[in-house]
C-alpha cells in the first residue's frame, strides 16, 4: 500500500487535509466519499525504499522516554482534553512543545494514525516502549466510557507514585554503591602499587612471609601476569549474564533471587504488593473488565517471579473461583493482601480495600527503605574493616618480623 496526501471539502464547506494508505487513487476517492468528503487534491507520498517509518525506527533502536517527559505529556494531554481542545489539534500542540525527540516522533506517527481512523488507544499501542499495556488499556477503557480526562488523572498518579518509589530505593542504594566502588578502587591500588614494594623488600631480607602477605602477593602476581585473561573472563561472564537475564528464564531466576535477598527481598515484595493493589484499584474504578485487568496486572507487577505466581492465580479465577481463594495458593502474596481482598469481595467494596492495601504498603515501603539505609551502615563498616584489616596484616606482620630481626 502507498500513502496519499489529500485535501478535501467537508459537508460544511471547510477544507480538510490528511494522509490515507490505499492501493490506488480511486480507492482514496472511495474512502473519502464514504466519509462525506469531496476530494480536491490527492498526491501520492513518495517514500524512498531505503527509508522507514518513524515507528519502525523507534522500535528498532529500542529507545524509551524519560518518566518526567511522559508525566508532562500526560498532564498536558489531560488539561487540553478537559478544556475541549480537539484531539488532533491537541497532539499538534504537544508535538511542538515536547523536548523529547523520541516522544515527538511518536506523536507525529500518532497524528497520522488518528487521521486515518485509528483510536487514541490504538495509536498509543504502537509504541509499547513508551506507553505501557496499562497505559493503553486504561485509555481504551476511558474512550469506551467517555471519561478519558479522568483516566489520564489516574494514570498520572500511577506514574508519579511508581517513579517516587523507584527514586527512594535508588537513593537508599546510592551511598553503598559509592562506598563499594571506592573500596574496590582502594583494594586495586593497594594490591598493584603498595604490596609489590613491601613484598620485594621482605623477600630481600629473607623473611618467611605470613599467610596474608602470601595471599596478597599471589593476587598481585595473577593480576600482573594474567591481567588480559582476567579482564577477558570478566567481560565474558558479564556479557553472558546480561544475555541470559534478558531471556524469560534468566529474568525469572534474577527476580526470584532478588526476592530472597535479606533486607532487599522484603522491600521488593512490599513494593510489588503496593503496585498490585494500586493498579488493581484504578483499573476497577476505570471500568476495565476483570479478566483484562488481571492480564494487565500480570504484565505490570514488575517482577517475573510474582507475575508467574499470579498467572496461576488468574487461571483459577477464570474458572470462577473468585479472587481471594486462588490468591491463597500464590507464593508471594501476603496474608494481609489476601484477607483484605476477601473482605472486599464479601462486602462489595473491593476498590476501597485495595486503596487501603496501597496506603499500608506505601508506608511499609517507606519504613523498609529507612531500614535498608540503617542496615547498610554496619554492613559497609564490616566490609571496610575486612579490607583494611587484610592489608594491615599483609604489610605489618612481616614488618614486625623485620623489626625483631634488626634488633
Amino acid at each position: 500500500m502507498a500513502s496519499y496526501v489529500y485535501k478535501a471539502i467537508d459537508q460544511n464547506g471547510k477544507i480538510v487535509a490528511g494522509v490515507l494508505e490505499a492501493e490506488s487513487t480511486d480507492m482514496v476517492n472511495t474512502m473519502l466519499a464514504a466519509r462525506g468528503l469531496m476530494p480536491s487534491q490527492i498526491v501520492e507520498e513518495k517514500i524512498s525504499s531505503s527509508s522507514e517509518s518513524i515507528f519502525s525506527k523507534i522500535s528498532s533502536l529500542g529507545q524509551t522516554v524519560q518518566v518526567k517527559d511522559l508525566i508532562l505529556f500526560t498532564k498536558q494531554f489531560r488539561s487540553m482534553l478537559g478544556a475541549g481542545v480537539p484531539i488532533l489539534r491537541l497532539l499538534q500542540v504537544l508535538e511542538s512543545q515536547t523536548e523529547s525527540k523520541v516522544l515527538r516522533s511518536a506523536i507525529t506517527e500518532m497524528i497520522q494514525d488518528i487521521r486515518q481512523g485509528s483510536s487514541l488507544a490504538e495509536a498509543l499501542g504502537k509504541f509499547p516502549k513508551i506507553f505501557s499495556p496499562l497505559y493503553c488499556s486504561m485509555v481504551r477503557a476511558g474512550e469506551a466510557s467517555g471519561s478519558v480526562p479522568n483516566i489520564l488523572e489516574r494514570l498520572i498518579y500511577i506514574i508519579e507514585h511508581e517513579d517516587k518509589v523507584k527514586k527512594d530505593i535508588k537513593s537508599a542504594l546510592r551511598y553503598p554503591q559509592i562506598v563499594v566502588i571506592a573500596l574496590c578502587l582502594a583494594f586495586f591500588i593497594l594490591l598493584t602499587f603498595v604490596v609489590p614494594v613491601f613484598a620485594t623488600m621482605f623477600k630481600k631480607a629473607g623473611l618467611t612471609l605470613p599467610l596474608p602477605t602470601r595471599i596478597a602477593v599471589f593476587m598481585y602476581d595473577m593480576l600482573h601476569n594474567y591481567w588480559y585473561l582476567i579482564i577477558g573472563g570478566v567481560v565474558i561472564i558479564i556479557f553472558g549474564l546480561v544475555t541470559y537475564i534478558k531471556t524469560e528464564k534468566g529474568k525469572l531466576m534474577k527476580d526470584s533471587l532478588l526476592l530472597e535477598i535479606p533486607i532487599l527481598g522484603p522491600l521488593f515484595k512490599k513494593s510489588a504488593m503496593s503496585r498490585f493493589a494500586s493498579i488493581f484499584a484504578i483499573l476497577q474504578t476505570s471500568g476495565v473488565p476483570i479478566m483484562q485487568s488481571l492480564t494487565i496486572l500480570s504484565e505490570s507487577i514488575g517482577n517475573a517471579a510474582i507475575s508467574q505466581a499470579f498467572d496461576h492465580v488468574r487461571e483459577r479465577i477464570q474458572e470462577g473461583k473468585g479472587i481471594s481463594a486462588p490468591l491463597k495458593t500464590a507464593k508471594y502474596f501476603t496474608p494481609m493482601v489476601i484477607d483484605m481482598i476477601a473482605i472486599g469481595e464479601e462486602s462489595g467494596n473491593m476498590e476501597e480495600m485495595l486503596r487501603e492495601i496501597t496506603k499500608h504498603y506505601d508506608d511499609e515501603v517507606a519504613y523498609a527503605v529507612q531500614g535498608l539505609t540503617d542496615a547498610i551502615g554496619p554492613i559497609l563498616m564490616v566490609g571496610l574493616a575486612a579490607v583494611v584489616g587484610f592489608f594491615a596484616l599483609a604489610i605489618f606482620m612481616p614488618m614486625w618480623d623485620l623489626t625483631k630481626m634488626v634488633k
